[in-house]
């Protein structure tokens, strides 16, 4: 049971993300042949007009297949087909390649996928603000002896930034540290109507195992009591998940983040089992927040993976419209499908490794 609703959440975030494609590529005029949902051999597949909507062996990942995507100009006509019928067939779909479309709106008909990660995240957002509240910044003390006591911060100033990164949440305070250990970081103060700006160097806790300031969380949740708060938390909870992937990402290059942090989709689909388990004995509805969580930070995390310009992945390929629109000159078809491919080839490589990695820990 964990693992079927592991799998239909993930699957979720993948079909909206496809979803966002296959939106605006129709919008365009752009003939979809298949939209499909996971990866590998197909199970079932249906047609519904000029698509053909399938579901895959593997539930991980999925696509969405455009006339012209790769390097066939046109649909091949069936074997039985009548010249007559590869001539319709053929006039049919003259100017709805994805080839033949100009670059913007190549570039609108890829990004749409990632965006629609982040809309899905942000929709999440909402649910969770409204049901559970937000923990703000602001603090309800300091703990003697620790920098924060001798930096002059006191019991209702709020925190509002740490190195001019706008701080909304208390939990980012946590996550900051996490990533920047032991730094000096320079926090930004509003009490009462004035702000000021202060440099303080974090002392380790050895009990906490953890770089502190000393400053004490005011403990609970407040509501977003007015539509307005809402929308403004929801789209908060979304950024600090992407700021905090994209801060993993660096630390992760420049070596300060261990590879153990990395999970693929068996790490995904355990995280959520365990989830799941933990949680089931507390009722439906802190069930469903907690899916939703994890569905949030899912899909902005797929979200911000697929713009990494990298080969085979969406921001790969919206560098090259880029460079297309910048030089005003395409790049040959072929060798940037040479390029994609290869960069399929590394990418799928990685995501065994991870996966890999991801049973090996779990049977540890």
């Amino acid at each position: 049971m964990n693992i079927l609703i592991s799998l239909l959440l993930f699957s979720l975030i993948v079909v909206f993300h496809e979803f966002g494609h296959f939106l605006f590529a129709r919008a365009f005029g752009v003939k979809v042949l298949e939209f499909a949902v996971g990866m590998g051999p197909r199970l079932v597949s249906c047609k519904r007009g000029e698509t053909e909507y399938s579901l895959n062996l593997l539930p991980f990942g999925g696509y969405c297949r455009m006339l012209g995507e790769d390097l066939e100009e046109y649909e091949e006509a069936p074997e039985d087909f009548t010249p007559e019928e590869r001539k319709a067939l053929e006039e049919e779909n003259r100017g709805r390649s994805f080839a033949d479309k100009p670059v913007w709106q190549r570039f609108l008909i890829v990004a749409a996928g990632p965006v629609f990660n982040f809309i899905l995240a942000f929709f999440l957002a909402i649910f969770i603000v409204f049901w559970c509240g937000v923990d703000t910044s602001q603090i309800s003390g300091v703990m003697e002896g620790y920098p924060a006591e001798a930096a002059g911060l006191q019991e209702g100033d709020e925190i509002v930034a740490l190195d001019g990164h706008q701080v909304v949440f208390f939990r980012e305070v946590s996550a900051w540290f996490d990533l920047h250990a032991g730094d000096p970081v320079q926090v930004t103060v509003k009490r009462g109507d004035d702000r000021y700006t202060t440099t303080i160097v974090p002392k380790y806790n050895e009990e906490r195992g953890a770089w502190l300031l000393g400053i004490l969380s005011k403990g609970g949740r407040i509501e977003a009591d007015t539509p307005a708060k809402l929308l403004y938390y929801a789209f908060h909870e979304v950024r600090f998940t992407v700021t905090s992937t994209f801060d993993g990402l660096v630390m992760l290059i420049r070596g300060k983040l261990s590879p153990e942090y990395i999970s693929g989709p068996v790490g995904i689909v355990n995280t959520i089992g365990e989830t799941v388990e933990e949680t089931k004995s507390y009722g439906l509805l802190v069930l469903m927040l907690n899916l939703m969580n994890l569905g949030l930070i899912l899909s902005a995390n797929l979200g911000v993976m697929n713009l990494l310009p990298i080969p085979a992945l969406d921001g790969g390929r919206l560098l090259f419209f880029a460079a297309e629109a910048l030089f005003r000159r395409r790049l040959d078809r072929r060798v940037e499908g040479y390029i994609h491919l290869a960069g399929f080839v590394l990418l799928m490589g990685f995501m065994i490794f991870v996966m890999l990695h991801d049973i090996v820990r779990i049977i540890r």
